[in-house]
């Protein structure tokens, strides 16, 4: 493989192989962290015979599918929308494998994509914010402009606009992924223009976020991807959680089986894979705004949409 960090439990030709491809590391508590317990899950539970990489560059994300496909492996995960580009150039050379990203649209029988509707529980973590904030001023921070990040803190608004119309949003990217000096920068920054409420996507960058608001007073932090809430209990409000780990598990059922509903799986608010954790340490919300948001859920599980709002 081109790129270090390579991790390869078992080598069994003859056992069901899955390799994982991630764009930060395993280290950042996120959704990198997730991805890779979702690994472990398929090794301990099906036996998979498993591999992983981190990448950086689409090339090299295009070199490590195209390498893992011609070594026959089962199942490659691309873990993120920025994979999709690749594994479509490269899927249909490899037709035995089964080549999917975390984000996007499948592309054909053995490119598919799994879709999560993190704009759901991001909907109830704006109500949350909003019944939180005094100061009526709100923020989010992500890595990167990804679709799936920008739709979360536009469903984040329109939560928050649910249970306070006027308040107001204040909105940063870092950059990168990885940078938790610049996360805990973004983060003063909207703190000083008066935020006592931010949601961050940013990955191991956003670890830097709770680190700022851990120094403020009286603000909060909103996790995402994990369950967060352990890493700054006292400021902590909650997490939007993709339970990627039991995603994964799934997938690789329906590819054991040969029964993958592709080209796009869906994962909203009925499968319990994505969800809003409240921290249980936490003030509680009143009880107007906890009966809403159990009122928006349930209508999430039944199949509703989260309407989305004009800035």
């Amino acid at each position: 493989m081109a790129c270090s960090g390579e991790k390869r439990p078992n080598a069994d030709a003859s056992a069901f192989r899955v390799a994982l491809l991630t764009p930060g590391p395993i280290s950042d508590q996120a959704w990198n962290a997730t991805a890779y317990q979702g690994l472990e899950r398929m090794r301990d539970s099906l036996g998979a015979s498993i591999s992983h990489i981190q990448t950086k560059t689409p090339a090299e994300f295009e070199e490590n599918f195209r390498q893992y496909g011609a070594k026959g492996f089962d199942l490659v995960i691309g873990h993120g929308f920025e994979f999709q580009d690749a594994a479509r150039r490269v899927g249909p050379q490899f037709p035995q494998t089964l080549f999917a990203t975390t984000g996007g649209e499948g592309a054909g029988p053995n490119v598919v994509a799994l879709s999560f509707a993190f704009d759901e529980p991001s909907y109830l973590a704006g109500m949350a914010a909003a019944a939180m904030t005094r100061t009526g001023v709100i923020g989010v921070i992500g890595g990167t402009e990804l679709p799936p990040v920008k739709l979360g803190f536009e469903a984040f608004l329109a939560g928050a606009r649910l249970v306070r119309p006027d308040i107001r949003l204040l909105t940063a990217y870092i950059g990168n992924w990885d940078d938790a000096s610049a996360g805990k920068e973004q983060t003063l920054a909207q703190l000083s223009q008066k935020a006592d409420v931010i949601y961050q996507n940013a990955d191991a960058a956003g670890l830097g976020v709770f680190q700022a608001v851990r120094q403020a007073k009286g603000a909060w932090v909103i996790g995402s991807n994990a369950d967060q809430n352990g890493l700054a209990p006292e400021v902590t409000l909650g997490s939007v959680l993709v339970d990627v780990p039991h995603a994964f598990l799934l997938l690789a059922r329906q590819r054991q089986a040969n029964t993958v509903q592709g080209p796009t799986l869906r994962f909203a608010t009925a499968s319990e894979v994505v969800r809003w954790v409240p921290n249980p340490t936490a003030p509680p919300l009143p009880e107007q705004v906890r009966a809403k948001m159990d009122s928006v859920r349930a209508e999430f599980a039944a199949g509703a949409r989260p309407v989305l709002t004009p800035r």
